[in-house]
């Protein structure tokens, strides 16, 4: 029996490996294989009928332990002879010891290419001492008879609290392999029946020709980061060996998992040692400058693959944050169209800043990306957002390129949003003149339904702004509404020529009169106060035909009308407030009493209000009040803008009616 000790107290080992999981040093075994130059590493866990672990076998047909200079691997802790070799990846004399996180016995099996055969043996309760003896073919473990070179480590008397879930080491051993089996195509790895494969990748491969010499790149990106592998640059020279590996410059970015290979002849002649610079052969070294170029093309290939990695997981980064409520819910702003651009706005300005930093919005919890995405927003469309650029230009260790387009979409952004608000204004502008040639010229000829339903619906801003998005029908609502609607009294009665306002008809133009509808319109939606409060806001609209001009009647209409809905219990709830529109082409000339009930409110600073009592507000307004009022709001902006307005004198009423279907807003 030969002594041997390693350098290393036992305590000191213990607390090395003080957070390893049992399954790495199984992963530490394997490897140990590889860096033997073994094509082959087998995995075998044996189990009892109760399904325990009862031992590990790990087999490979390398190169085995050099017996005459076992102090240099056995006998060495954080410092073994693989750590000048690149191709090495054991973990420098530290893996073997990793056993005892698992099992109380480990026996190396050896047989290496110099014949020696032998079998060392470690105990978890004294790491440090390594007793091995000389083997003959009687002697030596089975699976290595008929082997030239190998070895077989054998971990016994598993402890009975480990539990190894073969499903899942196969998917860590795919995880930390995979880069090393992918470029090694005829290596195998094995738990068992199992062939270990690559994990999920994309591989891409480039060629290049460098002062005469062709040089092929291939590129594995990995779905999952490799578990000990970070993102290097190989070099293989025409025999696949590994001559120099490197950090290449994109290993630190988030998500961007790679392993580059550059395999050419060339690379026969490179060293990195400096006693092979005087070989007859011209050597290369890292800093030759065919290498340097090589290099430089390689970046840029690896570049153009970052920035569309970039491109593609940048959507799913929006969609995340989309999903988790991080944009701004945009409720101060009343027009769809405003909401959808912001929105819209600041998901062009997080995409360029993820493009040019993914950092900024890495490790951050959901409270931190909302302050981060809502101050883009309003500085992006304020005045002060030209100094947003020189905030993250100095933040941010931009180039050139990326600090460009960051100010483009920051300068686009309030230019967009002044563009936006100019093209909704003259849409609007649009859709107001054209009802205001309809109501002075085509009036008898207008049918509530279907001509202006789609109008109405479409453009409930002409109610005023509190009314630009006044949500879905409520079947229910609408149908109650609508049932207690039809209980008011004389709301059926025929028109009369009280209700023509003085104008003279024939009785063809009567008959088409009494065929027009009232449009009648409600919508419950949910609102929330400026002082907090949640409520529900009931509008109710009712549009009378525009042939009629509105008087008393219908105002005592709109009164019926309130006190049923303020009688039914199902409309009793003090968390619904009622808004009761009526809208008539014209009042008539001969009314007194909505004047009188308007002039009475005027306090209010409310147009057209002829009731405020509790739950319930009634108004009364005319075609031409609601236009003028769009003309008065947004007078001085129009007049700047000095849009050209059509002349409508020669269109028909169904070309017009045509016309605001389409131009609905």
């Amino acid at each position: 029996m030969n002594k041997l000790e390693t350098k290393i107290t036992h305590s000191g080992v213990q607390n090395h490996f003080k957070n390893t999981e049992p399954e790495q040093a199984i992963i530490e075994l394997a490897w140990n294989g590889f860096d033997a130059k073994a094509k082959n590493v087998d995995i075998i866990l044996t189990r009892s009928e109760l399904d325990a672990l009862q031992a590990v076998t790990v087999l490979d047909d390398g190169t085995g332990i050099d017996i005459d200079n076992i102090q240099d691997n056995f006998g060495k802790f954080n410092d073994s002879s693989k750590k000048d070799n690149v191709e090495q990846h054991g973990s420098r004399g530290r893996g073997r010891l990793a056993f005892h996180k698992l099992a109380n016995k480990a026996d190396w099996y050896t047989k290496n290419k110099f014949g020696k055969q032998a079998r060392i043996s470690i105990n978890s309760i004294d790491l440090i001492q390594c007793p091995w003896i000389e083997l003959q073919d009687t002697t030596q473990h089975l699976s290595l008879k008929n082997k030239n070179t190998g070895t077989c480590v054998e971990l016994n008397e598993i402890f009975p609290k480990i539990s190894i879930d073969n499903k899942q080491l196969i998917e860590k051993l795919s995880i930390e392999f995979g880069w090393f089996l992918a470029l090694h195509d005829t290596h195998t790895l094995k738990l068992g029946s199992n062939v270990i494969k690559a994990p999920s990748h994309e591989l891409f491969t480039h060629q290049i020709l460098i002062d005469g010499h062709k040089f092929e790149v291939k590129l594995f990106l990995w779905d999952k980061k490799p578990t000990s592998e970070k993102s290097y640059i190989y070099l293989l020279n025409s025999y696949d060996k590994v001559v120099y590996k490197k950090l290449s410059s994109f290993n630190k970015k988030p998500d961007f998992y790679i392993s580059i290979y550059i395999i050419s002849k060339w690379a026969d002649n490179f060293s990195t040692h400096d006693n092979d610079l005087l070989s007859e052969k011209p050597i290369y070294t890292p800093l030759s400058e065919t290498w340097k170029k090589v290099e430089s093309e390689c970046t840029e290939f690896t570049r153009k693959i970052y920035n569309d990695f970039l491109k593609s997981i940048v959507e799913e980064k929006i969609a995340q944050f989309e999903k988790n409520g991080i944009f701004p819910d945009y409720k101060d702003i009343l027009s769809i169209e405003q909401k959808e651009w912001r929105k819209e706005n600041t998901k062009h300005l997080v995409r360029e800043l993820y493009l040019a930093d993914p950092k900024i919005f890495s490790n951050l919890n959901k409270k931190q990306q909302k302050i981060i995405i809502q101050l883009l927003d309003r500085l992006s469309i304020s005045n002060e957002n030209d100094g947003l650029i020189d905030i993250i230009e100095n933040v941010l260790n931009l180039d050139q390129e990326n600090t460009k387009k960051l100010a483009q979409q920051i300068s686009k952004s309030k230019l967009e949003h002044i563009i936006s608000t100019i093209e909704i204004l003259q849409r609007r502008e649009n859709v107001v003149h054209k009802l205001r040639e309809i109501m002075n010229l085509h009036y008898k000829e207008v049918l509530e339904t279907p001509d202006l339903q789609g109008i109405i619906e479409n453009n409930t801003w002409l109610f005023g702004n509190a009314y630009e998005t006044i949500g879905a029908e409520e079947d229910n609502f609408t149908k109650n509404a609508y049932s207690l609607r039809n209980k008011v009294p004389d709301i059926f009665r025929k028109v009369t020529q009280e209700d023509l306002d003085g104008e003279n008809l024939d009785t063809e133009e009567l008959e088409g009169i009494q065929r027009q509808v009232d449009l009648f319109l409600a919508r419950k939606v949910p609102f929330v106060s400026p002082t907090g409060k949640k409520f529900f806001r009931c509008i109710i609209i009712e549009i009378k035909r525009p042939s009629i001009a509105l008087n008393y009647t219908h105002l005592r209409q709109l009164d019926d009308y309130k006190r049923i809905l303020q009688n039914h219990p199902e409309f009793s709830s003090e968390n619904l407030y009622f808004e009761l529109i009526l809208i008539g082409r014209k009042i008539s000339s001969s009314d007194t009493e909505i004047r009188g009930r308007i002039n009475s409110l005027k306090n209010k600073l409310e147009p057209g209000l002829v009731t405020d009592d509790d739950r319930f507000k009634c108004y009364v307004k005319n075609w031409y009040s609601l236009l003028d009022e769009f003309d008065l709001i947004n007078g001085y902006l129009l007049e700047n803008l000095k849009t050209r307005r059509e002349n409508l004198g020669n269109f028909s009423a169904k070309d017009l009616i045509t016309d605001l279907h389409q131009e609905s807003l």
